[in-house]
């Protein structure tokens, strides 16, 4: 073994370390995938992870300042794709330009995941669901397009189906962290929307400062309309496991049902977001990883 590869080695190693640390809607930890792939998916989240607490997490400065840290990791980014690996010494872009050239991922989809976070710097409504579509082509698809790509699949049709399951995984993510993201002064969901259902941000904050359960009606039909349409876009996703080999296929069909789980989640206690985080438990990964077993068109 190289020096070089020595370091390589070790890179992959520390953005395993940090995707430990911080569990996502992201499949970094998935035994499902050779180590190989774990690692070059590990140094994609290692990438998101710190673009993504450039732009949220506290004492990371003003606008200006987070927007130039974002510069930076661009340009850290552009660094280990066109330049060789031994000139690359932070572990993130060594693991990543590694990957990125082992498995020819597309830097245009790296590069849109760090449009997001500059979205989220500088805008913290949405005025329609068109606007949260385009932040989701941003944030959610890349993921699933990079996943694609590595297992050297690049088909348009693909990529459109993990659109869809990324885009309604983001979107029923949001949904879950409604009263999180009000305490950060973010607000997904479509501002008219809220208001066609006779509710406004201050009501939403009104429902997270309570200590009485939400059962407010126009809360529930909002969210019985924003549920049922994730749930019509994750079934436009739903045939894209079956479309791809075994080594992925179970991989799919679990972040598929997961996505779909959460949903169910939110719904089982009425929509009530602000009492308590709708999750996935142990018995749930249990029961959805035995259902992987079956093609979700027959499931």
């Amino acid at each position: 073994m190289t020096g070089l590869d020595a370091k390589i080695r070790d890179a992959y190693a520390e953005c395993q370390t940090i995707s430990r640390k911080h569990y996502e809607n992201f499949p970094t930890a998935s035994r499902l995938v050779t180590k190989d792939k774990r690692d070059a998916l590990a140094a994609i989240y290692a990438f998101a992870r710190a673009a993504d607490d450039f732009a949220d997490e506290p004492g990371k400065g003003n606008t200006g300042q987070r927007l130039r840290l974002l510069a930076e990791w661009r340009e850290r980014l552009n660094e280990c794709i066109t330049r060789p690996l031994a000139q690359i010494h932070h572990p993130v872009f060594l693991a990543l330009g590694d990957a990125v050239g082992k498995y020819r991922l597309s830097q245009e989809n790296l590069n849109n995941l760090l449009r997001a976070f500059e979205q989220d710097v500088q805008m913290n409504r949405h005025p329609d669901f068109n606007s949260l579509l385009c932040y989701c082509t941003c944030s959610a698809n890349p993921v699933g397009r990079l996943v694609l790509e590595l297992f050297n699949y690049r088909d348009p049709e693909l990529f459109s189906l993990s659109d869809s399951i990324c885009t309604a995984l983001q979107l029923t993510n949001f949904w879950q962290d409604v009263s999180i993201d009000l305490e950060r002064d973010r607000v997904y969901l479509p501002l008219d929307e809220l208001e066609r259902f006779g509710l406004s941000v201050g009501a939403l904050n009104a429902f997270r400062l309570s200590n009485e359960p939400v059962t407010d009606s126009r809360w529930l039909r909002l969210m019985t309309f924003e549920t049922d349409r994730v749930a019509e876009i994750f079934e436009r996703g739903r045939t894209l496991p079956e479309k791809v080999g075994r080594e992925l296929r179970r991989q799919l069909r679990l972040t598929w049902l997961g996505g779909m789980g959460v949903l169910e989640k939110i719904r089982s206690v009425r929509y009530d977001v602000f009492r308590r985080r709708p999750a996935l438990g142990k018995v749930d990964f249990i029961k959805y990883y035995l259902r992987s077993w079956r093609a979700l068109a027959t499931g």
